[in-house]
């Protein structure tokens, strides 16, 4: 079994306010470790953000995160989430265009 650094990265200049958007999907055959999850307010005022999991079901990690201009919310703090073919991470901002991601992860094929 291969384990392969990454960081998927989503870049929130075209998103819809209140819109999920799907920032990293596991391939086929593979598990894969969210080591590290960073949220980055690109907007000029202060935004709220959700993250959620697809795994069959959607569920809410983090809902409505306030994050001020300029800033950027780091949502793991040492705890990792296992993920499964199929699986999805998902963001929501409340603002277009005002939420960039990057999710480092550990993909085992």
């Amino acid at each position: 079994m291969a384990n392969t650094f990454k960081n998927e990265v989503f870049n929130g200049s075209n998103i819809t306010a209140s819109t999920d958007m799907n920032v990293y999907t596991v391939g086929s055959s593979t598990t894969t470790v969210i080591i590290g999850l960073v949220l980055a307010n690109t907007s000029s005022s202060q935004i709220t953000a959700s993250i959620k999991l697809n795994a069959g079901s959607i569920v809410y990690l983090a809902k409505d995160i306030p994050i001020p201009t300029g800033s950027s919310f780091e949502y793991m703090g040492g705890n990792k989430i296992v993920m499964e073919t199929g699986n999805s991470l998902i963001v929501q901002a409340s603002a277009a265009n005002s939420l960039d991601t990057v999710a480092s992860i550990m993909e085992i094929t």
